[in-house]
C-alpha cells in the first residue's frame, strides 16, 4: 500500500465525521429555533412576572415558578429541546473544530425569524431584518468555505 492510498483511506472517515458534525449542528439550529418559539409561547401562559427582589422576600415564589414551568407543556418542551440541543452539540463537537461549527449556530436566528412570522402574532419582517438575515447566511457560508 502506498502513502497516497493510506492517506485516502484515513481521510474518508474524517470527512464522514465532519459531515455528521455539520449535519448535527444544522439540526441543532432547527431544534434551537423550535425550542425558542415554544419557550416564547409558553411564557405567555406562565402568568405574572416575578423579580429577584420578590423572590428574596418570598422564596416560595421560586418554587411556584418552577412548578409553573413543569406544568406548562410548551415551556417544558422548549426547555427539554434545549437539553437535546446541548447534547447534540456535544456530539457534533467531537467530530470537528469549534471555530468551524459554531458559526452555523447563527442560522438559529434565521429560523426563529421565519417561524415567528408564521406562529407568533404581531411579528413582521422589515428591510433591516431581511438584510441582517442575508448577511448572516452569507457570513456563515463564507466561514464554511474550505481553507
Amino acid at each position: 500500500m502506498n502513502t497516497t492510498t493510506a492517506e485516502a483511506t484515513t481521510a474518508l472517515p474524517l470527512d464522514t465525521g465532519a459531515k455528521k458534525s455539520f449535519a448535527l449542528v444544522f439540526a441543532c439550529t432547527l431544534i434551537g429555533a423550535l425550542a425558542q418559539i415554544l419557550v416564547k409561547l409558553g411564557t405567555v401562559d406562565l402568568g405574572a412576572h416575578i423579580t429577584l427582589g420578590q423572590v428574596a422576600h418570598d422564596p416560595s415564589l421560586f418554587v411556584k415558578f418552577c412548578f409553573g414551568i413543569i406544568s406548562n407543556g410548551k415551556l417544558f418542551t422548549g426547555y427539554c429541546l434545549y437539553g437535546v440541543n446541548t447534547f447534540l452539540m456535544a456530539l457534533a463537537l467531537k467530530g470537528r473544530e469549534l471555530s468551524r461549527l459554531y458559526p452555523i449556530i447563527a442560522l438559529t436566528y434565521v429560523w426563529v425569524t421565519f417561524l415567528s412570522l408564521f406562529v407568533l402574532p404581531g411579528e413582521h419582517l422589515n428591510l433591516f431584518r431581511s438584510l441582517g438575515i442575508t448577511l448572516i447566511v452569507v457570513g456563515v457560508s463564507i466561514l464554511g468555505l474550505k481553507k
